[in-house]
């Protein structure tokens, strides 16, 4: 007979506990003697520690949560004439003072007149921004966040 000839059965049959002390699993069926876990409900939860504060309750918890959603920044349409150029788009709006960073969503709302004629090419407009940029002879473009720039690790030792 070889290893791989041999034939097995699928499953092993249950042990019968508690038949006894001659069947070897008698008396207490391997339960011990006493105490939760020797009776028929004797399951607990897990990180249950019998009525003591258990050890996920005990421990300081951290508070809060980092956000990882894009920070979207307003400017109002009287702000645009702050910029000199006629194409308002991130990186001019950065530089013009009116928002912290050229990688931020940047969403033109109406506030105020717009006296120049300016193309905005920019995240996003209100309604009424957009009726008061063609107004004032410019026009809105909807475009994608300027992306940043990912750093190459150098393998060089």
């Amino acid at each position: 007979m070889k290893f791989n000839e041999l034939q097995t059965s699928p499953s092993k049959s249950p042990l019968r506990v508690g038949r006894g002390i001659a069947a070897g699993r008698g008396k207490t069926a391997g339960r011990g003697t006493k105490g939760q876990g020797s009776r028929k409900s004797g399951s607990v939860r897990a990180g249950f520690e019998g009525g003591q504060m258990p050890l996920y309750m005990r421990i300081p918890k951290l508070r809060g949560f980092k956000s990882h959603r894009s920070v979207t920044e307003t400017i109002y349409t009287s702000q645009l004439d702050a910029i000199k150029k006629g194409v308002v788009d991130n990186q001019a709006a950065f530089e013009a003072g009116l928002a912290s960073s050229p990688h931020v969503n940047l969403k033109v709302l109406l506030g105020g007149e717009i006296t120049s004629k300016k193309d905005v090419k920019l995240q996003s407009a209100s309604a009424g921004a957009v009726q008061a940029i063609t107004k004032a002879g410019g026009n809105f473009t909807a475009v994608n966040r300027l992306a940043r720039s990912t750093k190459k690790k150098s393998t060089e030792s």
